[in-house]
């Protein structure tokens, strides 16, 4: 039966994909270099490089934990080398967080870093109402997330897996992150504000969840509108 259903999931996959081809006039086709290239070597294996985007079905599919399908655990080869994409790629997109999926990996681990730099980017104001604080590197493998203040502030969140858009989400006030850290020790995080909003966000992304699944529609927003009408 499992392998029944697979084999239908990937004919919806590729039909899902033909007919958004269809559907768009404009649709990127691949240069004869790529057609060749794709010809003499293999298809990319994930960790990708580059972060998948939305419409890749790893980003709605719910994650796996890691000792159920990883070969040696969080200290085996495969997760190790995993975490480090993951690490390399967030400090590359200049970002906050990132989850395996993104990477078109279905495990349940993400990291979040957000360092002085980035913070130095957004007004002090803005720091203030937001609850922006710095925090060093943060690396989680089978987390569970516990609820600590239900207040919902909304405020604007981008994904770089939605690349060149934003809008304004409910996030939880204050949240507990448990799971493993990249030694495979237990860890905890009692994230607030800002923080508890990056736990949230890539949370929701190893359930298969899009900021785009809770945001505010009216504030749906590409953050290039302005440059594009100039």
């Amino acid at each position: 039966m499992a392998a029944v259903g697979l084999v239908r999931s990937r004919a919806a996959v590729g039909a899902l994909r033909g007919a958004a081809c269809s559907s768009c006039s404009s649709a990127k086709e691949r240069s004869y270099w790529q057609y060749v290239r794709r010809r003499l070597l293999p298809p990319p294996r994930p960790p990708h490089g580059p972060v998948v985007q939305v419409g890749d079905p790893v980003l709605r599919g719910a994650a796996a934990a890691v000792a159920a399908v990883a070969a040696g655990g969080v200290g085996g080869g495969e997760v190790q080398a995993l975490i480090g994409a993951l690490v390399r790629r967030l400090r590359r997109e200049g970002c906050v967080g990132l989850s395996a999926p993104q990477l078109g990996v279905p495990l349940r681990v993400f990291v979040a870093e957000l360092p002085e730099r980035l913070l130095d980017e957004t007004p002090a104001e803005e720091r203030r109402r937001r609850q922006m604080r710095p925090f060093p590197l943060r690396v989680f493998v089978n987390p569970a997330l516990r609820v600590l203040d239900a207040r919902l502030l909304a405020f604007p969140e981008g994904c770089s897996s939605i690349r060149g858009f934003s809008a304004y989400v409910p996030r939880y006030q204050a949240v507990q992150v448990t799971g493993l850290n990249e030694a495979g020790e237990e860890t905890t995080w009692e994230a607030t504000g800002w923080a508890a909003r990056i736990v949230q966000h890539e949370m929701d992304h190893l359930q298969g969840i899009l900021y785009i699944d809770k945001m505010d529609s009216t504030t749906f927003t590409n953050v290039h509108w302005a440059e594009l009408q100039d």
